[in-house]
């Protein structure tokens, strides 16, 4: 744990000729602040159920290829950069919630919105109601800097060449049985990114050895829908890993597998940075 709060975000610059890539963690985060700590009734290592452990690691050779890589500091269970803003369940506060707050909608009902009232399986998060504030000063001190970012990065890319790819990085608790998919790939169900973008990352992965499955039970999230606009010459692409692929998700600590995805990823990575250049040629 650091000794003192993070930046909400940080970025690592491309290290080669700058492709129209960006490259994406917003769930492994994880600076939990005391403060955060002593308003939860769950332990630091519950409260890590549910964050994207080491996404921002697997995908660490993004500068090497020409892609800057975005990664959030705070952590999900704090405030969730891939939800609207202001998607706010009102059982979790005092008082009546401002009439622009998103109450109603199916993460905020299931206790994941942007200030989330569960971790996964690990029950409630809070031991009393919050006050607003809490939510907001959250959201103004996280989540927007973190899309400020997101977006300028995208701006940027589409300035110099006319398009840019979003490789959206998540992980996910291992799906079902032995034969569940490694890897989902989420594009909105076809309409978030030219097809292929989605056909070339699935083909490396397979091509790893890897199962991928698309859109289900994860299409994309607030990140991939909102910005994913390929119209607009702007592609998204959320990747859903399977953490039992890098790590013992009991310990959360990596194992073995670690360097064998990451090797894929950076395999991922280069391909994309190939086809986002080829793609902008065209434009």
């Amino acid at each position: 744990m650091p000794l003192a709060p993070l930046p909400p975000f940080e970025i690592l610059s491309p290290t080669a000729s700058a492709a129209p890539l960006v490259v994406a963690s917003p769930h492994s985060g994880r600076d939990y602040t005391d403060h955060f700590l002593s308003l939860s009734r769950l332990s630091p290592a519950a409260l890590r159920r549910s964050e994207d452990c080491f996404v921002e690691e697997l995908l660490h050779s993004a500068p090497s290829w020409g892609a800057p890589l975005l990664h959030a500091n705070f952590p999900r269970a704090y405030c969730d950069a891939n939800r609207e803003a202001w998607e706010l369940d009102p059982s979790m506060f005092r008082g009546t919630l401002p009439d622009w707050c998103n109450t109603s909608s199916r993460k905020v009902q299931a206790g994941f919105g942007t200030i989330a009232r569960l971790v996964g399986n690990g029950g409630p998060i809070y031991c009393r109601p919050l006050d607003f504030e809490e939510a907001e000063r959250r959201i103004r001190t996280c989540w927007y800097p973190y899309h400020a970012a997101l977006l300028n990065l995208i701006e940027t890319s589409v300035a110099q060449h006319g398009l840019c790819i979003l490789l959206d990085g998540h992980s996910m608790p291992r799906q079902g049985q032995r034969d569940s998919a490694d890897f989902i790939l989420g594009n909105a169900w076809g309409t978030s990114c030219a097809p292929e973008i989605t056909a070339t990352v699935e083909n490396i992965l397979t091509g790893h050895g890897y199962r991928v499955a698309r859109n289900m039970p994860f299409a994309g999230g607030y990140v991939t829908r909102h910005y994913g606009r390929p119209r607009k010459g702007v592609h998204a692409l959320q990747m859903e890993i399977s953490r039992h692929l890098y790590m013992d998700e009991g310990t959360l600590e990596r194992h073995d597998g670690f360097s064998s995805v990451q090797q894929a990823l950076s395999r991922v990575m280069a391909e994309l940075a190939d086809l986002a250049r080829h793609m902008a040629r065209q434009t």
